[in-house]
């Protein structure tokens, strides 16, 4: 059994628990130099943290854990993770909010984007064959509950390829959040499209 503790944003009876800091996450946010500056003023903080529990790597068990994000920007960008597909792009995934505001931006592997908004006791299905992103929107700690199948795996690659994924999540004035084109976004090939899809057939 696992006990969430969503004011410190982790969980009880975890075997794992990895984080990322700002420096981790270069390339990735458009202003570069401004990532850079952050990452020295700032002290390199931490963005996000994961505690897990892997009961092993066999496709009928579940990994499950919790994320929390920290709030922050990078000029007009929100914090964000780094974003992956399934390694078996197959198998999907679950997000439960447990505090703060955040999205979840999905990108099918031809270029799709859908925005899916995580508040507290909202859940995300994150589909088989789609990337996802985690970006907090809010001026809190963004937590979330998570699960998939153990024998996923991550491939960050695809968003590299890519040039990142064909749409950013930038500020508003008034507070909100809008969508914007990624004028460096590389378009996957209907040959890579249709070998992903053909690995898992």
């Amino acid at each position: 059994m696992s006990v969430v503790d969503v004011s410190a944003g982790g969980m009880s009876g975890h075997t794992g628990r990895y984080e990322k800091r700002l420096a981790d996450l270069t390339g990735l946010y458009e202003d570069g130099e401004e990532h850079a500056r952050l990452v020295g003023a700032l002290g390199n903080p931490i963005v996000y943290d994961v505690e897990d529990f892997r009961p092993g790597d066999k496709s009928g068990d579940l990994i499950y854990g919790v994320t929390r994000m920290s709030p922050g920007r990078v000029g007009r960008e929100f914090f964000l993770t780094r974003g992956h597909i399934h390694a078996k792009a197959d198998r999907p995934e679950i997000y439960y909010g447990q505090k703060g505001r955040g999205l979840m931006q999905l990108e099918s592997p031809e270029g799709e984007t859908r925005i899916i908004e995580i508040a507290p006791q909202t859940i995300c299905y994150v589909p088989p064959f789609w990337i996802h992103r985690s970006i907090n929107v809010g001026s809190e700690d963004l937590v979330m509950v998570f699960a998939y199948p153990s024998d996923s795996g991550q491939d960050y690659g695809i968003i590299e390829a890519s040039n990142g994924m064909r749409h950013r999540i930038v500020a508003r004035a008034d507070g909100g959040w809008e969508l914007t084109e990624n004028p460096a976004y590389a378009p996957r090939s209907t040959k890579t499209v249709n070998s992903l899809m053909k690995q898992h057939a």
